[in-house]
């Protein structure tokens, strides 16, 4: 009989370290993704039939789930289940890159490869909304005041205001609510980017107030950005608590003790991609007439002068 080849010796530390630092990154990368679809842990577990106590554990770098385990919970988030798994920390452009050839054609595929190669040329994209089509998308999470600023604008400059929710709902001909428990998450994000190609290619002026969790899919953030100039519409966590509780809305933090750490942890998530809106405006500490006035001159900034009614 040959040596007993040990943990060590074959490549794998014996005292798991490597094991381990896998599991936390995997615990992080869950509750990131979970924050950026909003989802409290409590939904999560609802929508995956994974319990809140093992979630938790696993969060905390200490569950070691089963592969099926695991495609629940990617499921149940609509991520692709190798962003929980891979090895190689991805480029922030890798989701898009992944969505666009998703659906590129043979003759497009052809022609991104020769390029990444360096055998092809670079077709340069204009800027977004270059030719100045007065189309504003508000962005930001919930209790910033998107909707009730984004009406008082678009009242005061003469232009259409759409709220995004509610082009889903029409299109599916059922609440929000109704769509995420017929259809979860990945069901409701395919609705929003058609209501949103709808949305995109609809008379303008107009000013959009979209939902919190847009940023989550990269080729609708990519296309919202592209067909629309963007508002980071911002306020402090504990206002916008402040506001949904008002609103009598508390998805996805009803029933939840540490509602406001939640809050935070969905907030920080998407910082960075609320960050890369054309311009911010922070409603912190201002009345509603302050903030609707910042938001006007904002848009009037870069609108067309013959768009705006004022």
């Amino acid at each position: 009989m040959g040596p007993i080849v040990s943990e060590a010796r074959a490549g794998t530390p014996a005292d798991g370290a490597p094991d381990r630092a896998f599991l936390n990154e995997l615990g992080q990368r869950v509750r990131k993704i979970r924050a950026l679809r909003g989802m409290s842990r409590k939904a999560l577990a609802a929508a995956s039939g994974v319990s809140e106590r093992y979630l938790a554990q696993l969060e905390a770098g200490e569950g070691n789930l089963s592969i099926m385990l695991l495609r629940r919970i990617a499921r149940a988030t609509g991520a692709p289940i190798e962003d929980l798994v891979s090895d190689q920390p991805a480029s922030p452009q890798w989701p898009l890159m992944r969505d666009l050839l998703a659906h590129a054609s043979p003759e497009s595929i052809e022609a991104a490869k020769a390029i990444l190669r360096g055998h092809g040329a670079a077709v340069l994209q204009p800027a977004p909304n270059s030719e100045a089509v007065p189309r504003v998308a508000l962005i930001g999470l919930r209790g910033a005041g998107k909707t009730t600023l984004g009406r008082i604008a678009a009242e005061r400059l003469g232009w259409r205001f759409v709220e995004l929710n509610h082009e889903i709902e029409r299109l599916a001909g059922f609440s929000v609510t109704e769509i995420f428990k017929l259809y979860g998450q990945e069901g409701y994000r395919k609705l929003e980017q058609r209501a949103l190609q709808a949305t995109a290619k609809s008379p303008p002026p107009l000013i959009l107030a979209t939902g919190g969790g847009i940023v989550a899919e990269a080729l609708t953030f990519d296309l919202l950005l592209n067909a629309f100039d963007t508002i980071w519409v911002k306020a402090r966590p504990g206002e916008h608590m402040a506001r949904v509780r008002e609103q009598g809305d508390l998805r996805p933090m009803s029933n939840e003790s540490d509602a406001m750490n939640e809050l935070v942890a969905i907030l920080s998530s998407r910082e960075p991609l609320y960050a890369r809106a054309r311009a911010v405006l922070d409603t912190s500490g201002r009345t509603l007439e302050e903030s609707a006035q910042s938001l006007t001159r904002l848009i009037g900034a870069f609108a067309p002068r013959e768009s705006l009614g004022v």
